[in-house]
């Protein structure tokens, strides 16, 4: 039997009534002879919900026995989940993510998966049942309780489809797929209906929230196919797969631009007066390679010859940023800088696409539709096949409007449907 891996996210068994379209959705497939294994997300806004509810008892909770917490919450949905199934009269058992066989290392919070030994789900799916397992969570090698970080339960999904080498990791959400930006913010932005692994990576690391980065990277690495679909309809969705057999002519002809993302939760530091001296720049990001935190864009100005003194201005995930303040202050003397600014109003857009490589004008055209819309550039980093800008927040939904128009990317049927979730 074919053997498919499904995920459904919270806005997808936000309440019963939910679950029991999921349910029947879960038994067609089964029905229709596939061997089914469902990873699944807290319901609805529970993570936030607990969050909210460990804040009010303090503001420094413990890491460990936040994890513990918050893995309550996908406790639950497996749980009613499988009920759902079994009232539909298929076998369905829950397991957590420890007994899943799902094994991480001991980062609390942001917890990496170091290994799948999925025993007893492969056992369930030998017996005929179907195995509802939570996701976001794992378990270290002192057995205690891990989690993922925020859109986790798709790693959970991608790395049980790679240890039980399923033929496909279905990821069902709010939306009918992937889309050339996001529809709250484009109304007219076009479905994808496939994509390769490349695009998709670029897409989910600058801001694209539709899949989980490790989950992209990890499907890549171990060649699992993702299908994007809508839990709340019978559209066909986006596939993501490798492109690597494609020949160069094919990719020719494929769409020069993929989409548009963006992120608003960044924040830029601003090092001012920095001795413009060999070294100085490795001092400086060791500091905040200490402080554990994820740099994005740099920017370096040129060097004042007056003083021999520059300016480096970098962004950072706005989680990291005071952190990394506290080390870089820590740090003042060694640094011998001038100024330290921090800046939480700030919006990445990040234009994507494969086309980029044999396409000229792609830049100046990117440049064009934001000065023609008053939007003023402050970074600009660049891949291959990306290009990025930050912009001030307040003006970023505009700016991926007029980018998402001058590429020609708006569709020109019905608008793109947002099915649930708050967006919070």
């Amino acid at each position: 039997m074919p053997l498919v891996v499904q995920k459904f996210g919270g806005s997808s068994v936000a309440d019963a009534t939910s679950i029991k379209r999921v349910a029947k959705r879960i038994v067609e497939t089964k029905e229709a002879g596939n061997d089914v294994v469902v990873v699944v997300s807290a319901m609805g806004d529970t993570t936030d919900e607990l969050l909210d509810l460990a804040a009010s008892v303090t503001a420094t909770p413990s890491e460990r026995e936040l994890d513990i917490l918050l893995t309550a919450g996908e406790r639950i949905s497996m749980a009613i989940l499988a009920m759902a199934i079994t009232e539909l009269g298929v076998t369905a058992r829950s397991y957590t993510g420890q007994q899943a066989g799902v094994l991480t290392d001991a980062a609390h919070g942001k917890a990496s998966i170091v290994g799948v030994v999925p025993e007893r789900i492969a056992r369930t799916i030998q017996e005929g049942g179907v195995a509802i397992v939570a996701g976001f969570q794992g378990v270290s090698e002192n057995q205690d309780a891990t989690t993922l970080g925020r859109g986790g339960s798709d790693t959970t999904a991608v790395a049980l489809a790679a240890a039980l080498d399923a033929d496909v990791c279905e990821i069902y959400t709010d939306v009918d797929g992937l889309f050339t930006a996001d529809p709250r913010i484009v109304p007219t932005a076009r479905q994808i209906t496939s994509i390769t692994s490349e695009e998709t990576l670029e897409m989910a690391a600058h801001g694209a929230k539709i899949l989980h980065l490790r989950a992209v990277e990890y499907a890549r690495r171990y060649g699992v196919p993702i299908h994007v679909r809508s839990s709340f309809s019978s559209k066909v969705g986006t596939w993501i797969s490798n492109d690597d057999s494609q020949s160069e002519e094919s990719s020719m002809e494929d769409p020069i631009i993929a989409g548009v993302a963006h992120d608003r939760s960044q924040g830029k530091i601003t090092v001012k007066g920095v001795p413009d001296v060999p070294g100085a720049a490795a001092r400086l990001f060791a500091v905040v390679a200490g402080a554990g935190a994820n740099v994005d864009m740099i920017v370096q100005n040129v060097s004042s010859s007056a003083t021999g003194l520059t300016d480096i201005s970098f962004t950072l995930p706005e989680s990291d940023g005071e952190a990394t303040l506290a080390a870089l202050r820590a740090a003042a003397g060694d640094l011998g800088y001038a100024d330290l600014r921090y800046d939480d109003q700030i919006g990445k857009l990040s234009l994507v696409g494969a086309g980029m490589r044999s396409h000229p004008g792609v830049s100046a055209k990117l440049f064009g539709a934001l000065f023609d819309a008053g939007i003023n550039i402050e970074m600009i980093s660049t891949s291959e096949i990306r290009i990025s800008v930050v912009t001030r927040a307040e003006v970023l939904d505009a700016a991926v409007r007029a980018v998402h128009s001058a590429f020609e990317l708006d569709s020109s049927e019905s608008e793109a449907v947002v099915y649930g979730g708050s967006g919070r």
